[in-house]
């Protein structure tokens, strides 16, 4: 009895439904080896499921396996020469076993001899073959790319949306479980003070889970969702990112505003006052964090604040607890603190100082609009050189992908300067009037408030050794020289001259 190895393989559904099955291969192969009184003693079956690497796998154990029984096979069978082989290297190295080893090559719909004749028609067939397979390599690749600079995605949906099927072709819509928990991570990463380690955490203590076979959430996968620009509407398409069809889960600002926060190093930080970077070490430049410790023996908790570098060599090991911090912070807004009739002439300061800010603001706005237009119409431009395909596919992608950012960019700083231009006067105002009772106020306002103070009174903080160093913003450094300035040329001229008119006085 003759001894056989046989090989079926079909690379896409479409060639299953073509009718080259691999049922219906190794059915067609055992038929053979029995008409010529044999038996198929190795069978290896490619599926379309396979990847390439599988695939690769699975026909070198073919051809190690021929090798090294080649004095017991009789030959090798497959159903059709291009079932054989992808392309012509593969089909080389089937050659090499009919050459150096006498294992024939045997197809079994295309039946050719053992000659130069039979040979020559083979490898015909084994080159149109792989000319199909690269020809339909590039028309996907090009129908990918049509695909994409459409708007749509190719392949699998990513996190938080979900694949479907409308009239034939394939979309993606919105899985609102899944959207969820997106817009959560990044709305904890980027207003909550939050690194990816504490997210974790957070995401457990809240019951969030990955999916439902996979629900602890990795490092990995976090970092990968906060960096896909797919959830502001775009579609990635071989290294570039095309505008998307479909609908964005997180606006331009929030993510603009966590790749800015994944661009640093973030530190664990705590629900804290100073926690975060608004203040900084008069040592070495670095972040001020908090860290709270809990004591053993009594059970209560203590906030700390250091250096986030105070273990370098030769650093300041220095601790300050958070009520040594409060202190100094109280004894600067007893320096800010006025007398009733002095408050109505700070005021009209104010008011005259937010006039001027409004009419900055709205030059600043025209500025931008001016901005945006330009990039608009060099957008414009963009395309027409690639409709009359004066640049390349991804030169257009790249160029167009940074227009897109920078009209983002411009688009929002534009909706700031709209909507600050009426609120940073009040604001002025209504923090003026909260600094003359901010000693009373401030050991019972939440962290976020106290921080929120600070930011607008303070330009800088700095931590030298044991002391802050505050640097005032205007008008606020003028009310911290007190009601008689320590710079004035002798004659004791009152703070208050120069913040209102002479006439006011």
């Amino acid at each position: 009895m003759k001894h056989f190895v046989a090989l079926a393989r079909v690379s896409s559904r479409e060639q299953e439904r073509e009718g080259f099955s691999l049922d219906v291969q190794e059915d067609a192969l055992r038929a053979y080896a029995q008409r010529h009184d044999g038996t198929i003693t190795k069978l290896y079956r490619i599926a379309e499921t396979a990847t390439r690497r599988d695939e690769r796998k699975t026909f070198r154990e073919l051809i190690a396996y021929a090798k090294e029984h080649a004095a017991e096979i009789d030959g090798l069978l497959f159903y059709k020469v291009d079932r054989a082989a992808r392309n012509l290297y593969d089909y080389i190295e089937l050659e090499k076993l009919e050459s150096e080893y006498s294992i024939p090559f045997i197809s079994t719909s295309q039946p050719t001899d053992n000659s130069p004749a039979g040979r020559m028609m083979r490898r015909q067939l084994a080159m149109f073959a792989s000319y199909t397979t690269e020809q339909q390599g590039l028309d996907v690749r090009e129908g990918h790319a049509r695909r994409v600079q459409s708007g749509l995605f190719c392949g699998a949906a990513p996190y938080g949306y979900r694949n479907i099927r409308i009239d034939g072709r394939g979309l993606i819509e919105v899985d609102d479980q899944q959207a969820e928990k997106v817009k959560r991570l990044f709305q904890m990463y980027a207003y909550e003070n939050h690194t990816i380690d504490s997210m974790r955490k957070k995401l457990e203590a809240e019951n969030i889970t990955y999916i439902d076979t996979m629900p602890q959430w990795t490092r990995s996968k976090i970092h990968s969702i906060l960096r896909d620009r797919a959830y502001i509407g775009e579609v990635r398409y071989q290294d570039q990112w095309y505008a998307g069809k479909h609908k964005p889960l997180v606006d331009r600002a929030t993510f603009d505003r966590v790749q800015v926060l994944l661009g640093v190093k973030r530190y664990q930080g705590h629900d804290l006052t100073y926690a975060g970077s608004l203040i900084t070490c008069g040592h070495c430049g670095a972040v001020i964090t908090g860290e709270s410790v809990t004591k053993k023996k009594t059970g209560r908790e203590y906030v700390y604040y250091r250096c986030s570098k105070y273990t370098t060599p030769g650093h300041p090991r220095i601790r300050l607890t958070e009520q040594a911090l409060d202190v100094q912070v109280l004894a600067l807004f007893d320096r800010i603190r006025l007398p009733d009739d002095l408050r109505h002439w700070f005021q009209q300061s104010l008011l005259a100082w937010s006039k001027q800010q409004r009419s900055e603001t709205e030059d600043t706005a025209r500025d931008l609009q001016r901005q945006i237009t330009q990039a608009k119409q060099f957008r414009d431009r963009l395309l027409n050189l690639r409709i009359m395909d004066e640049i390349t596919t991804d030169t257009y992608a790249a160029k167009d992908t940074e227009l897109r950012d920078r009209l983002a960019s411009m688009e929002l700083q534009l909706q700031a300067q709209g909507r600050g231009r009426d609120e940073h006067g009040d604001l002025a105002l209504k923090v003026f009037e909260l600094s003359q009772s901010l000693k009373d106020k401030w050991l019972t306002a939440e962290s976020q408030e106290k921080r929120q103070l600070l930011e607008i009174v303070c330009l800088n903080l700095t931590l030298k050794e044991e002391k802050l160093d505050f640097s005032m913003r205007k008008p606020f450094d003028v009310l911290t020289k007190g009601l008689v300035s320590p710079d004035n040329r002798g004659d004791r001229i009152r703070t208050c001259d120069f913040l209102v008119p002479n006439q006011a006085l």
